[in-house]
């Protein structure tokens, strides 16, 4: 696994980050050393998959990255008749996703889509994943995203949604973020790396409240929704039709 030492020097000049060949390269790093529980979040993505997959279904992936979500659905889906959908809008990434998920043998046939998913269609869905994706979107397209998924979703059907949220309150808020800063700082990253990431993000990547997530998937339709884990602020959510 390469080490992300992307924002390690300084940079003349901070672009807004990019899911490109350079971030695919050292994603996996970065995510352990960034994410707090990702390794939690993802094992129990392929508990809940097994849990909740239907016969004769499409399982999506939504913003894939490497495939490592796709990667333990895949591995728990035993279900006749199902059918994986892995979509991401950065060719590094699914070229990448597509090695990993072709090197684990497995019955659940594939499909690799280069695709935004604001415009995918959601057809007999059993479980839909979103695994830190959503805080990409510009703000005015996650209802509709999340409108999109509740009614391609099968009776029974699950949202699994993971997202960086904010707290309701400024000093909550502080208190979650530094101890992320802390989390950061443990796993070797520099004040410099910190620092430029933070400023290559502003732009790119917006989060919601709880409280935000929590009315969206209301309002979609979803009639039972829970918080199953949450570490700093990072949190993991299931929404069931």
């Amino acid at each position: 696994m390469q080490k992300d030492h992307i924002y390690a020097e300084p940079l003349a000049q901070i672009q807004d980050f990019r899911f490109d060949d350079q971030v695919a390269e050292v994603f996996p790093d970065m995510i352990q050393r960034s994410i707090p529980g990702y390794q939690t979040i993802i094992q129990t993505i392929g508990k809940l998959t097994a849990r909740y997959q239907q016969a004769d279904s499409n399982f999506y992936d939504l913003g894939c990255s490497l495939g490592t979500a796709s990667l333990a659905m895949r591995r728990n889906i035993s279900a006749a008749g199902a059918r994986l959908i892995a979509v991401d809008n950065s060719k590094a990434m699914l070229e990448r996703c597509e090695r990993h998920l072709l090197a684990f043998r497995s019955e659940v046939p594939v499909s690799l889509e280069l695709a935004d998913i604001r415009y995918i269609a959601i057809e007999n869905a059993a479980v839909v994943v979103i695994n830190f994706t959503l805080q990409f979107l510009a703000p005015e397209h996650r209802d509709t995203l999340i409108n999109t998924i509740y009614r391609g979703l099968k009776p029974g059907g699950v949202l699994i949604l993971s997202e960086k949220f904010v707290a309701h309150s400024t000093a909550t808020n502080d208190l979650l973020v530094d101890l992320h800063l802390d989390f950061k700082r443990a796993n070797g990253y520099s004040e410099l790396e910190i620092s430029q990431k933070r400023s290559a993000l502003e732009n790119v990547m917006k989060p919601d409240t709880l409280a935000q997530h929590q009315q969206r998937l209301q309002q979609a339709g979803f009639v039972e929704q829970s918080l199953w884990f949450q570490c700093f602020n990072f949190c993991s959510m299931l929404a069931i039709k």
